[in-house]
């Protein structure tokens, strides 16, 4: 009593574990039914993994647990639904690597706590195979038209048509999943239900259930299906945007732009909680946002859409064939083996309290030589068939021989494409080393060695040259500088005139400089004149002096055209030289 008592605890508990994390996210604070609800259900399906397991996963987890072949009002009781949920966990473990293995006996408690608490509230410890394939199918990871297609093909007959019953019977199990996170009052199952979702057609084939439950916006009692599936994909989209209430600087998820308020956006939790600020109000009109574009795409994306050159709509789903596909009839060659207790073909083992699923090795001797005999059956057909219809031996030498021609050909294509590659490389080195001349090849070129001797000479020559103008150039601006003194003494010597005898004092006769250029004074000039000879005397001694400050003015100007004419030849020498030597090396 003890123990099961202590047993009993521990279930209740482990029942109790995911609702409890359900509710430590407060996801009850969020306003609107279908966005909690569909957070609900994405909390519950990242909690058990299920959203590692894709619906081709389920799919072949069902077939290797023969599901597949049982009739959907088949009763399974608790240990065959773990026994399920545990080789779906197994196969996602082996197909995970190993830094991202994931906890098995932590995942099937509680997936299966939570099937339970979903299907069986009632604690009859039986579940039908339909109700388990439409959990585990709309619980599972992959694309909603994929779960959509296989769960159309469980209530569809074989001529492709939808049967109602069947799918009035896969929205109670559907809507269970909205009442096991309590939100059964939005989303549970009720009599206008079926109604809302085909209210006029009589006859639902695959592409007009896949428009249907795919629309925007979907049955009212199905929306927060496709919502699940987008909250899946914008999980790490990021916004670099502004929340205009809590002033985050970025955003994760949804981002929702109001349609009457200028530039007012607001992340998905401030939004999913009915936060407004400033002028904006809940009741305005607000756009959904599950990706960013930058202002210069969108800008792009306008004008290639004015001018054409994208579709204005998303393309559409793919058409699927009306007509269900027919399986392989492989009766004829070995008949199926009927399965009457699903105990002979799975044995579970229980090591520590979680059951994993084993093929069963033990059968009845006569069935296992029926088998035999099946087998051998088979194999002396497909003799016998090889035997009719032998291969020509020519046939099989000439597929051989084709092969060796291509196998040839491929060779010599290889062989040519390195040849080409090396002569390539080589044809490269030749031109960079044509292009860069060394010091070693102008070494032995005599003609080069003669030119630059020539230059050499040449910049020697320019170089006495300019020296010797240069020095020529101090001996003029020394002159020059003479000059200039005497005129200045001449010029204050006129304006002071003697007051006793009315004649100009005496002035230097020589001027001080080392030119060559004579300068006369005013005692040169004839004795005895008046005060009118002695001023034409003084105007004629002012001309004279301007007239060498002018001659050696013009003779510095000489100088200094001639010395930029040397500079001028000496450059174009200079670059007569370098083109030739360009010449030269390209040659």
């Amino acid at each position: 009593m003890i123990e099961e008592s202590g047993k009993r605890r521990r279930t209740m508990a482990e029942k109790r574990q995911l609702f409890m994390e359900m509710r430590a996210q407060n996801f009850d604070v969020i306003r609107l039914s279908t966005y909690r609800t569909a957070c609900k259900l994405r909390f519950v399906q990242k909690r058990c993994n299920l959203h590692l397991v894709d619906i081709w996963n389920m799919i072949e987890a069902f077939r290797d647990n023969g599901l597949n072949t049982l009739d959907h009002s088949t009763e399974i009781n608790v240990s065959r639904l773990e026994t399920i949920i545990s080789s779906i966990y197994y196969q996602l473990n082996k197909r995970l690597p190993s830094s991202h293995q994931i906890s098995v006996e932590q995942s099937i408690s509680l997936l299966l706590n939570f099937i339970i608490a979903a299907c069986d509230s009632e604690g009859h410890g039986k579940l039908t195979v339909f109700s388990v394939k439409a959990m585990l199918a709309t619980m599972c990871g992959g694309k909603i038209l994929d779960k959509l297609r296989y769960l159309f093909s469980q209530i569809s007959d074989p001529a492709g048509l939808l049967q109602f019953p069947r799918f009035e019977q896969l929205l109670r199990e559907v809507l269970r999943l909205p009442t096991a996170v309590f939100e059964g009052p939005s989303f549970g199952y009720s009599d206008s239900a079926l109604r809302s979702c085909f209210p006029h057609q009589k006859k639902v084939m695959l592409n007009m259930f896949l428009d249907t439950l795919m629309a925007d916006p979907p049955p009212q009692c199905l929306v927060w299906l496709p919502l699940m599936h987008r909250l899946a994909h914008v999980e790490n989209v990021f916004h670099p945007v502004e929340c205009s209430y809590c002033h985050c600087e970025s955003m994760m998820g949804f981002r929702y732009r109001c349609q009457q308020c200028h530039n007012y956006q607001l992340c998905q939790n401030c939004f999913w909680r009915g936060h407004a600020s400033g002028t904006h109000s809940n009741q305005h009109q607000m756009k959904e946002h599950s990706s960013w574009k930058s202002p210069a795409k969108k800008l792009s994306h306008a004008i290639s859409k004015s001018l054409g050159c994208v579709p204005s709509r998303e393309p559409p789903r793919p058409l699927f064939p009306e007509q269900p596909e027919k399986p392989l009839d492989l009766a004829h060659i070995v008949p199926p083996r009927p399965v009457s207790n699903m105990s002979e073909a799975m044995v579970t083992h229980v090591s520590s309290g979680a059951a994993t699923p084993t093929k069963s090795a033990l059968g009845s001797p006569g069935r296992l030589d029926e088998e035999h005999r099946l087998i051998a059956r088979y194999a002396a057909r497909l003799a016998a068939e090889a035997g009719s219809a032998p291969r020509p031996p020519a046939d099989l030498g000439f597929s051989f021989d084709a092969n060796k021609q291509q196998r040839q050909l491929i060779a010599e294509l290889e062989s040519k494409n390195r040849e080409i590659l090396q002569e390539i490389q080589r044809l490269r080195l030749e031109h960079e080393q044509a292009s860069q001349p060394t010091p070693e090849k102008a070494q032995h070129n005599p003609t080069l060695l003669a030119e630059l001797r020539l230059l050499r000479q040449r910049k020697d020559e320019l170089e006495q040259r300019m020296s010797a103008l240069q020095e020529s150039r101090r001996e003029l601006m020394v002159q020059l500088e003479g000059l200039m003194k005497l005129l200045k003494a001449q010029a204050a010597g006129s304006a002071q005139p003697s007051p006793t005898h009315g004649r100009p004092p005496a002035v230097p006769s020589r001027s001080a400089s080392a030119g060559s250029t004579p300068t006369h004074g005013a005692h040169d000039g004839p004795a005895g004149l008046g005060a009118d000879g002695h001023e034409a005397f003084t105007a004629g001694t002012r001309r004279n002096l301007r007239n060498d400050l002018l001659v050696a003015a013009d003779s510095i100007t000489n100088t200094v055209s001639s010395l930029v004419k040397e500079l001028h030849s000496e450059e174009e020498d200079e670059e007569e030289t370098e083109k030739l030597q360009n010449g030269k090396d390209r040659g």
